[in-house]
């Protein structure tokens, strides 16, 4: 199988590391076997990041004429933002409109995207909003060489967890997991952790009854659906070396519960995918770096890998439809 269309690949906030790792990423593309990608608008600030980085800029790399900014690593600006916002949605057309066999979005500061855009919550979100899939049903899963894990609550406090928990959010979200485990990840017959939320998974109701009111309750219903879920597991052994051969991904009930084991086993490679979209989108699994823009030491293997699987996934899905 093969790659037949490029993907699109926003710059996201021109002030932070996206660029320099687009332009790493495209400069081993060969080496590395990537996929083909367009980047979506600012040529002149990858023009300028190859410059302060020692670089040629590559010729041969395609780059749409949607919206510029200034270079400046370190430091955003409001039309750094405006770049960022415009580069996200030409992206999402292109893979929308067919154009493109998916997108890649570099990392972008969300209070410097609102500041001009007081709509904007995120790039899950926007994703959500502009392929008309409810913001709900866009899961957030993260993926890297020894571990996929899926957070059911994301950025809300800790306080507010068990109060968003439900059986429903909890049998809709893992159905549109297995799902996606099947089209984008080739299993087929996926296997599902569920983790409980309270130490030792609650421990009999002693230390919680979320387990027993409605954890347990969620993945009983997704047994009866036909889908090979399992738990509640207690998270402080899920994640053991012997315990992840056992699923394909595992189910968290919050953020850190999820990211936690990500980011100590995958920092450098982890990867966000976006669950239940009609379109393909992946993410690095980081953020802008403003500390260490410009400066050339900002590893690019999350990038490499988010480029990577959207290949994947894309061919993956065109095998299935």
């Amino acid at each position: 199988m093969t790659q037949p269309l490029p993907l699109a690949v926003s710059i996201g906030d021109p002030a932070g590391v996206g660029p320099e790792l687009i332009l790493e990423a495209w400069s081993r593309r060969d080496e590395l076997g990537l996929p083909p990608f367009i980047v979506c608008g600012g040529g002149s600030v990858l023009q300028d990041a190859a410059r302060k980085l020692g670089i040629s800029f590559p010729d041969e790399l395609m780059v749409t004429t949607e919206g510029e900014a200034g270079y400046t690593p370190g430091m955003p600006t409001r039309e750094g933002a405006h770049l960022a916002r415009s580069s996200l949605a030409h992206a999402v057309t292109m893979a929308r409109d067919g154009s493109a066999a998916g997108v890649v979005t570099a990392p972008v500061a969300k209070s410097a995207i609102f500041a001009v855009d007081d709509t904007f919550v995120g790039q899950t979100e926007f994703c959500a909003d502009a392929t008309d899939v409810a913001r709900e049903n866009a899961v957030m899963l993260l993926a890297g060489p020894s571990l996929r894990t899926v957070p059911m609550t994301v950025h809300c406090a800790l306080a507010d967890v068990p109060s968003r928990l439900s059986q429903k959010l909890i049998v809709e979200r893992t159905r549109i997991v297995a799902r996606a485990m099947h089209t984008d990840f080739g299993k087929t017959e996926p296997r599902i952790a569920i983790a409980g939320l309270n130490p030792h998974a609650g421990e009999d109701g002693r230390m919680g009854r979320e387990e027993i009111d409605i954890i347990a309750p969620a993945i009983a219903q997704l047994r009866a659906e036909g889908i090979d879920a399992t738990g509640p597991h207690p998270a402080d052994t899920l994640f053991a070396p012997h315990k992840r051969d056992s699923y394909d991904v595992a189910i968290a009930m919050y953020h850190d519960q999820a990211l936690v084991p990500l980011k100590a086993l995958d920092f450098d490679e982890g990867v966000n995918v976006t669950l239940g979209l009609p379109i393909v989108r992946t993410s690095p699994d980081h953020g802008t770096a403003f500390d260490i823009a410009g400066r050339g030491i900002a590893r690019p293997s999350a990038m490499i890998a988010a480029i990577r699987m959207a290949g994947e996934i894309a061919v993956r899905r065109a095998a299935v439809a």
